[in-house]
């Protein structure tokens, strides 16, 4: 389902199911399929959930320093809020360095705006993020158990 444009993980809380945004960031949604169809984020933790901020994954080593083999994203900033359910790429300070991580935000994040390369939207199972255990790091993280298309 690589044309697919719905990504649901099925964490450890429960199924979340979000929207992809090649309107926004086609590369960086096609990093998230690629990554997807390769089983990727199957197993990796929210290694740093922040409340009332965001809740933040796709580290496989779970310490927040980790990504894929592939290379790094340019970025693909837009204008599109940061607010409660969008999904967005985590990244260092430089602008072109998202790869695997990403983060869903709990609420308004909108100093982020165009920062910060959004890709997706959470539009079911939002209640799910809202219980992923929280800390930086997480004693305890809640996980992804698998990543897929439909």
């Amino acid at each position: 389902m690589a044309d697919s444009n719905t990504l649901v993980l099925d964490t450890s809380k429960g199924e979340v199911t979000i929207k992809l945004r090649p309107d926004l960031a086609p590369n960086h949604v096609e990093r998230i399929k690629t990554l997807v169809g390769e089983g990727f984020y199957d197993g990796v933790v929210f290694h740093r959930v922040i409340d009332g901020f965001m809740a933040q994954g796709g580290d496989p080593t779970g310490t927040g320093m980790g990504g894929s083999k592939l290379p790094d994203l340019k970025q693909e900033f837009s204008s599109e809020p940061h607010v409660r359910g969008v999904c967005s790429m985590a990244r260092s300070a430089n602008p072109d360095s998202a790869n695997s991580q990403f983060f869903i935000c709990f609420g308004d994040a909108r100093f982020l705006d165009g920062q910060y390369t959004v890709w997706g939207e959470v539009t079911e199972g939002m209640e799910n993020v809202d219980q992923f255990a929280r800390g930086e790091p997480v004693r305890n993280p809640d996980q992804i158990n698998s990543a897929k298309l439909v």
